[in-house]
């Protein structure tokens, strides 16, 4: 309970860490820039804890769901010539704009936002986010160069008495198989440990039966060596496995500092072609895991593996939508858990602090884990703010940039520049995008209450 508690508060730390950085992106350059900043704050709701240093307050929130610095002249006054004609939208916008205009001193001249040219304000609202890239790839080249990452060896880590090929009957064959693992690959099936020689399954592993034993290296298969590196290895047992079905493959493997050539006929198992294919083939199986190592990567290897992990949280957030309803009723009808769908803050902190209780994992393994965690969110953080939608800070880049767009071609026609662009008018789409950004919040908050996501 106290690792588990530790978890959740370094994680709690961790994000408020990041949440603070971010909005230091946006203050520093804001400063930089000559605009005033009368508030740097990090989260939401109540204020727990704030000091005024110079003209700026700076406070922490209860809430650490995010952070904002309050930038006078976020809004500019309303265009020449707009209409007077009441409507219940022109009154609300107009509602609005005098709110942030009262921010407004007379000292402030040529000290508004609205006023700063159109790439000083990019600059400042891409800052931000920016700055959560950047610890990403810090903290992801912590990961990968300083821990490195876990890789398939030689060396079993596990070989069970028996095992049922997968998609075999199981009924009335629990009391000889109590934890039952869905393994892919090669090895896809279930494999369980009885905790007797005797096997009351169908099929005693083959692994068992040839007398492979944890902590075995193998180094040949039928004479042709195999490589020791990591990952390089245990792909050349996997090819040899799945292309002998019912063939004896000769395993030559070092135990107890000692060579010994065992034989092990590996049996019939289908599996999936590939991972999103409904097509099946048959391949060999033995029932065997390797053990992993730690192999630290070179500092050349984090722009690729940056790459990859930015495509692949681009595709989460483009499936975000269609992954609600599953997410619903995972909330609300007790259905299973998508294990790869969207998780909030309530159940990364919950995984965090499984990953420091979790006995089976070595402080080096919790510490990496947990810097990945980190890593992740802020990965989360930089993609999610960077949306062209207003509030987000991609909406006042996007509104800063159609308003290039914009003078620019006023010019070209000879016409006047039209100014500023009257970010005011977007406030309605604002409304809408918080309001879900808010119920996803909830019903994720109430997912990872109810149907968590677990580390197992």
């Amino acid at each position: 309970m106290l690792l588990t508690t530790l978890g959740i508060v370094a994680f709690a730390i961790g994000l408020l860490f990041s949440i603070g950085f971010h909005e230091l992106g946006h203050f520093m350059w804001a400063r930089k820039f000559g605009m005033r900043v009368p508030q740097f704050m990090v989260g939401f709701g109540p204020t727990v804890f704030s000091r005024r240093r110079g003209e700026t307050e700076y406070g922490i929130k209860a809430i650490p769901l995010g952070g904002y610095i309050r930038i006078v002249g976020m809004i500019p006054p309303a265009e020449e010539g707009e209409s007077k004609r009441a409507t219940r939208m022109r009154s609300f916008i107009a509602e609005v704009r005098g709110q942030a205009l009262n921010d407004v001193l007379p000292t402030d001249q040529g000290r508004v936002f609205y006023a700063k040219p159109w790439w000083q304000r990019v600059i400042v609202m891409f800052a931000g986010p920016f700055h959560n890239l950047i610890l990403a790839v810090v903290f992801f080249t912590v990961v990968l160069v300083g821990f490195g990452v876990p890789e398939a060896t030689t060396t079993l880590a596990r070989v069970p008495d028996c095992v049922l090929p997968a998609g075999a009957e199981t009924a009335g064959r629990t009391d000889a198989c109590e934890v039952p693992i869905v393994t892919s690959g090669a090895d896809a099936g279930q494999i369980c440990d009885t905790g007797t020689p005797n096997c009351a399954l169908p099929e005693a592993s083959p692994a068992s039966k040839a007398g492979l034993l944890p902590g075995d290296t193998v180094l040949a298969l039928d004479g042709k060596r195999v490589s020791q590196e990591p990952t390089d290895g245990w792909d050349q047992v996997q090819v040899a496995i799945r292309r002998s079905i019912d063939t004896p493959v000769v395993f030559t493997i070092e135990r107890d500092g000692e060579r010994q050539d065992l034989t092990v006929t590996p049996i019939e198992n289908t599996v999936y072609a590939g991972q999103d294919s409904g097509e099946t083939i048959s391949v060999g199986f033995v029932g065997v895991s390797p053990a992993q190592d730690y192999v630290r990567q070179s500092v050349t290897a984090v722009p690729g593996f940056l790459g990859s992990t930015i495509a692949r949280s681009v595709d989460k957030l483009v499936e975000m939508p269609e992954r609600v309803p599953a997410l619903f009723r995972a909330a609300f009808l007790g259905e299973e858990r998508d294990a790869q769908g969207p998780i909030g803050v309530v159940g990364v902190s919950r995984i965090s602090g499984e990953v420091f209780a979790f006995d089976k994992f070595t402080t080096t393994e919790k510490i990496s884990y947990f810097f990945q965690l980190l890593a992740g969110v802020n990965l989360v953080l930089f993609l999610f703010n960077l949306l062209p939608i207003y509030p987000l800070d991609g909406g006042h880049v996007a509104g800063a940039l159609y308003e290039k767009v914009r003078a620019s071609v006023a010019r070209v026609r000879g016409r006047p520049d039209p100014g500023p662009f009257d970010i005011a008018r977007l406030m309605p789409v604002a409304y809408v995008v918080a309001g879900l950004f808010l119920a996803l919040s909830a019903l994720l908050f109430i997912a990872d209450i109810v149907n968590p996501i677990t580390l197992n």
